[in-house]
């Protein structure tokens, strides 16, 4: 018997509150597992398999609340340790089953599909009810005021499209800035986003500021630290929360650390760099470019600037002052690594601490393409941008434009064409090999400012779009909206994605779709289910998928088809029936029919 999804002929279990009674418990305390069996799965004894200081233990489960469909498990186990991974066997005469996060399986299993409970505190808890909006400070709105234009700028009309593959691709400057984001809040607000995530907006010879010039004040083309803290009081008093991006992995050839170190070899600055004379600018730069220096933290100078001094950067921008809630790493599985050295967990590691005990309700969460697990044990990050394990399965699922995105999924070819099954397994794969906390602590995103833009992957197909925009909005995690998304921008790349928002004419908009965003966030912020509950797997087709998201108070339905679809879903073998519709085709009782032209989404409150 292959691995098997986890659906209503097997065990489930997940590290959600219905499952785990608590997911950072303290060293010492006992935390109670449950696991919801189908009764028509039989088995005589079932034990929970984990390990007390590196030796495997078991310990039996006793059935509890029973059902017409199916019975509560559990086990009651101390937390010896800060890592504690765990499994479940079932057995009789003829059954030897385990259930892992991967699944469950007929045969021994390796413990890197482990459940895991970590015995640290958690993710801050805020993170749970938001959506995030995605802001590339050159490209959403410009103010009234004038700025200073830098040597390096190519200004650009406003509604003009970026010149792709140019020289002057990352020089052209449109002149967005924070004022021109504030006076558009009324817009953030609409849409009922309660955090904006920004790009780089320090000073830089980019457009996209990933070149920092410094790391200690804002970016006077976007109006400096006065307007930076003139937008964090008004974003403020709207409970809507900013995130700072931040590059630990480089800086740009124009900050001071570069000058210092370049005229003096006994500055502490020089140690801040990796030197090679082979190369005409003396320096590693990231993946070769002199614009970005890459940054050597074998220097402990180096670590005090960036995270563990007392005035460090990190800390800096997480004051109230300076009204930061959090940062996303850029490339943070970069950061530390160059050829022979590898120190990436301690940067990590301290960058995590020093959040900790800064602003101990900070996001830390990092960009990470294709990432190692233990970048998200729950010891560093608290979560990743979930490009392996949402957007790509996603993008590969739903496109109709495969040439668009194998460049940026690191491929030399363009991206697969998978079925549902595939979309569901690669999400498993990757949900398994971390700790259900950090599942929900990253970020998932549909696009970005590095990527095409969703419309543009599914080649203007609206259904398709808000197929891929209720997916984003009800799967576990922190969904991203990049900024224009929302009204039906495209884009063949990241650059091209990178265009700006129409103000004065707003007849290019597709506000019929923004009705529907604003609707699929209302409901991703309030529904219980959605903040707090699991996710159980109960439709895997080729062109549909279905799901449910359950909590302790709610439990919702969620159904997800890429094309036309006639079908008709049948609750009562989960003894299930309808609520509420709450999005899309109206149903009741203990079936839910599909009759649709086109791609076709539906968000339903079921109760037994």
């Amino acid at each position: 018997m292959p691995s098997q999804l986890q659906n209503s002929a097997f065990p489930h279990h997940d590290g959600s509150e219905l499952y785990v009674s608590n997911s950072a418990p303290a060293i010492g305390e006992s935390v109670t597992l449950r696991v919801r069996v189908p009764n028509s799965y039989s088995f005589a004894k079932a034990f929970v398999r984990l390990y007390h200081d590196g030796e495997p233990r078991s310990f039996e489960l006793k059935a509890g609340e029973s059902e017409s469909i199916e019975t509560w498990w559990s086990v009651k186990v101390k937390i010896e340790n800060i890592s504690t991974l765990y499994r479940f066997v079932f057995i009789s005469e003829d059954k030897y089953e385990w259930l892992n996060a991967a699944g469950c399986f007929d045969h021994d299993v390796h413990s890197n599909n482990d459940f895991q409970i970590i015995a640290v505190p958690a993710y801050p808890e805020w993170i749970k009810s938001s959506v995030f909006y995605q802001i590339f400070p050159d490209r959403f709105a410009k103010s009234g005021d004038t700025h200073p234009i830098p040597e390096w700028a190519q200004p650009r009309g406003w509604n003009e499209l970026p010149s792709l593959h140019s020289k002057q691709t990352g020089t052209e400057l449109y002149g967005g800035d924070l004022k021109g984001v504030e006076e558009h809040l009324d817009h953030i607000e609409y849409i009922g986003v309660n955090g904006i995530y920004f790009t780089p907006f320090f000073p830089a010879r980019s457009n996209h500021r990933y070149d920092a010039s410094s790391f200690d004040h804002v970016d006077p083309v976007l109006g400096g630290n006065r307007a930076m803290f003139a937008l964090v009081a008004a974003a403020n008093k709207l409970r809507i929360r900013l995130l700072g991006d931040l590059t630990s992995n480089h800086c740009g050839a124009g900050h001071k650390w570069l000058a210092k170190a370049k005229k003096n070899k006994k500055s502490k600055e020089h140690g801040y760099f990796y030197w090679d004379k082979s190369v005409k600018h003396g320096y590693v730069g990231w993946w070769g470019l002199a614009s970005l220096p890459k940054l050597n933290f074998n220097s402990l100078a180096l670590r005090k600037a960036m995270y563990a001094g007392k005035n460090s950067i990190v800390r800096q921008w997480l004051t109230p002052k300076y009204g930061m809630s959090g940062w996303r790493i850029d490339v943070g599985n970069m950061t530390g690594r160059l050829g022979a050295d590898d120190m990436h967990d301690e940067v990590m590691h301290g960058i995590r601490k020093a959040m900790d005990e800064s602003k101990p309700d900070a996001w830390l969460v990092a960009e990470n393409g294709d990432f190692l697990a233990s970048d998200l044990n729950g010891l560093g990050w608290h979560g990743a941008m979930n490009y392996q394990g949402f957007m790509r399965p996603v993008w590969n699922w739903i496109n109709n434009n495969s040439t668009i995105g194998g460049g940026f999924q690191g491929l030399p070819f363009a991206m697969p064409k998978i079925t549902g099954g595939a979309l569901v397994a690669s999400m498993i794969q990757f949900n398994a090999s971390i700790p259900w906390r950090s599942l929900v602590a990253s970020m998932v995103l549909l696009d970005s400012h590095d990527t095409a833009r969703m419309r543009t992957v599914v080649l203007g197909d609206k259904q398709k779009h808000l197929s891929a925009m209720v997916l984003l909005l009800t799967y576990p995690g922190v969904p991203s909206i990049f900024a224009g998304d929302e009204i039906g921008l495209e884009g063949v790349s990241g650059e091209d994605s990178r265009r700006t928002i129409n103000w004065d004419d707003r007849s290019g908009w597709d506000e019929v779709f923004l009705t529907h965003v604003k609707k699929l966030v209302e409901i991703r912020r309030n529904q219980d289910s959605l903040i707090n509950g699991g996710l159980r797997w109960v439709a895997v087709e080729d062109d549909y998928i279905a799901y449910l998201r359950e909590s302790k108070k709610q439990s919702v339905l969620v159904f997800i088809s890429r094309k036309a679809i006639r079908i008709e879903i049948d609750l009562a073998k989960f003894g299930l029936k309808v609520s509420k519709t709450l999005y899309g085709p109206t149903a009741t009782g203990d079936s839910i029919k599909i009759d649709a032209d086109g791609a076709v989404q539906g968000i339903w409150q079921v109760k037994s």
